[in-house]
């Protein structure tokens, strides 16, 4: 009876749509849910973003074959798309094929097993999935489904500016003057905001890097605009990323104009500053203050970019294992903590180290990595690959997981990213040597794919 049911994938994003395309070819049929009115609803919100990862990289094989009938032709392989050609030209193209085996404005509230809560162990394992979801007028459905592949990403919960991964103080309150998200600049409205002003720029990873060039590039043309770089730790070696070490060009060079940009004395570095509180100055400008005392000098704007989190609480009638500090799945968590290494280069891995102690539901694309950072979209095509290929009963297929990813350029070894260890192992490690920098010009920075976590590409 099950197996007559459908394969439930949450999220129509790049690895929701490519588990579809894949069960497609293996003669499941698919039921995409996604919150959003159209494929790749996160994609579009930061589709003035450049990926750092080029054409050649950001297609799924089984995608390729379903859409190859439709006409369709992958853009120049060398290319690097902005997010918004990715949702055009592939994404939703993708999508479209799939037909009706896509729902949209269809919002996934909670997941468990018909008849059974969290607690229940009689047959379990025989009970089909139960999502419960919501629609755009507000109706409240439910759909069952024989297995789950969970591809909501993580672009919803962003990380706070607080250290210690809860809003700072006062951060709420001045939601006004703060983003999340990496501002557009050639919209003439958010360049307003921030033309001739004094902007804080709260994270460490590509999307950090990305607003700190593109407000040097501003500040070319509109005098007085000026980024104060907040970093809970000092700058060393691997601070700007692994420069011409780095396996994907497109992302050194991202460091590699931050730098230009701190050099340049377009942005100045508050190092070892973990905000603490955010208070309004008495003219309405923002104050950030750190944990040690430290009140740094008034700013018009706050960017925070310190990653994201995967969003859990349509889960909790799931059994699932996560690493504790991660929230990815417990055989994953060692390949990608980066209190381990930061190498970015993530051994094979598939639907075993994917799995939960609940059967036939995996977390996979971005989701999966907790809140690890180093993502890339050819992990997720490889890992919907694996997982689709165990639900069809292939575990030959799946079990033949090959994954090459390009080094990051920087490994720091063991220790807390914001710890001393992390500068005193800058140089060494396993990856590679030591980058060497070059200063470059402020242009047009790619960024990462999911640029609101600093790291992923």
């Amino acid at each position: 009876m099950s197996d007559l049911l459908p394969v439930v994938v949450i999220g129509a994003g790049p690895a929701g749509l490519a588990a579809a395309a894949h069960l497609v070819e293996r003669g499941i049929e698919p039921l995409v849910l996604e919150a959003g009115p159209a494929a790749a609803a996160a994609v579009r919100e930061w589709g003035h973003v450049r990926l750092f990862s080029t054409w050649g990289e950001l297609t799924d094989p089984a995608a390729e074959r379903l859409l190859a009938p439709t006409g369709w032709t992958r853009p120049d392989p060398d290319t690097y798309p902005s997010g918004a050609d990715w949702a055009a030209l592939y994404l939703q193209p993708l999508a479209d094929v799939l037909g009706d085996r896509v729902r949209y404005d269809a919002k996934v509230t909670g997941v468990t097993r018909t008849g059974r809560d969290r607690i229940v162990d009689a047959d379990r394992d025989k009970q089909p999935f139960v999502l419960h979801l919501t629609t755009a007028d507000g109706a409240e459905r439910r759909v069952l489904a024989r297995a789950v592949i969970d591809a909501s990403g993580t672009w919803t919960t962003p990380g706070p500016a607080g250290a210690g991964g809860l809003p700072a103080l006062g951060e709420r309150a001045a939601a006004d003057r703060i983003t999340h998200r990496v501002p557009d600049l050639k919209d003439p409205a958010v360049r307003a905001r921030y033309a001739g002003r004094r902007t804080a720029v709260v994270g460490s990873g590509a999307s950090a890097f990305t607003v700190l060039a593109a407000l040097a590039a501003l500040a070319e043309d509109e005098p007085g605009t000026h980024a104060v770089w907040i970093l809970r730790r000092g700058i060393s070696g691997s601070t700007f990323g692994g420069g011409e070490a780095d396996g994907l060009p497109a992302r050194g060079a991202l460091g590699l104009a931050a730098k230009a940009a701190v050099d340049n004395g377009h942005a100045d570095a508050a190092t070892g500053f973990r905000t603490e509180a955010i208070e309004r100055h008495t003219d309405g400008r923002l104050i950030l203050v750190g944990e040690d005392g430290r009140r740094l000098d008034p700013v018009d704007e706050v960017v925070v970019l310190t990653g994201l989190r995967p969003d859990l609480t349509f889960l909790t009638e799931i059994r699932l294992g996560l690493d504790e500090r991660l929230q990815a799945p417990l055989a994953l968590a060692p390949l990608i903590d980066p209190n381990r290494h930061s190498c970015g280069t993530v051994p094979p891995h598939g639907h075993r180290e994917l799995s939960h102690p609940e059967k036939d539901i995996y977390l996979v694309g971005m989701k999966s990595y907790g809140r690890a950072p180093t993502f890339l979209a050819m992990t997720g095509y490889e890992q919907v690959r694996s997982v689709t290929a165990a639900i069809a009963g292939d575990l030959e297929s799946a079990d033949r997981v090959e994954l090459t990813l390009p080094e990051t350029g920087v490994c720091g070894g063991a220790g807390l990213p914001d710890g001393p260890a992390a500068a005193q192992s800058d140089g060494g490690g396993c990856c590679a040597p030591a980058p060497q920098f070059v200063r470059i010009g402020v242009g047009n920075p790619a960024a990462a794919e999911e640029p609101s976590t600093g790291e992923r590409c």
